[in-house]
């Protein structure tokens, strides 16, 4: 693999780290973020604040990666993200429980930076698993 899959791996891993502002230099200036939802937000700060935000809700993260594909300068990270729900996300307090979701992270790399990033997940699958919505609401 090459430069795009080393900085995925990278990005990653700044969650191992529990330090969201670890991720800074791997952000290009103009970085863009987008979410499942087609929310796009820009500038670095845009992902500390989402590592913040998972961080904060699931202080146990952890990620496993189960695939990394790479076309020259763009890398698609296939993991499952795993954590306990104990602090605060986006609003919703805390439940306690454990959650399981699969995501696909979407990144661009230009000199050696990532400048955009799109990432997509069952959001409804995560609000079933915290007890927010039915289970069949989402099958």
């Amino acid at each position: 693999m090459g430069e795009a899959a080393d900085i995925a791996r990278a990005y990653l891993g700044v969650i191992e780290t529990k330090d969201p502002e670890l991720v800074r230099p791997l952000l290009a200036d103009d970085y863009t973020y987008t979410t499942s939802d087609g929310t796009t937000t820009t500038g670095p700060q845009a992902a500390v604040d989402v590592m913040a935000m998972y961080l904060n809700a699931f202080p146990d993260l952890a990620l496993e990666t189960t695939a990394i594909h790479e076309a020259g300068a763009v890398a698609v990270t296939e993991f499952i993200g795993r954590g306990t729900h104990t602090g605060d996300l986006a609003g919703i307090a805390p439940t306690g429980r454990r959650v399981e979701v699969r995501v696909c992270n979407v990144i661009e790399v230009r000199d050696g930076k990532i400048a955009v990033e799109r990432e997509y997940f069952d959001q409804m699958s995560m609000m079933a698993q915290l007890g927010l919505v039915p289970e069949q609401a989402h099958a």
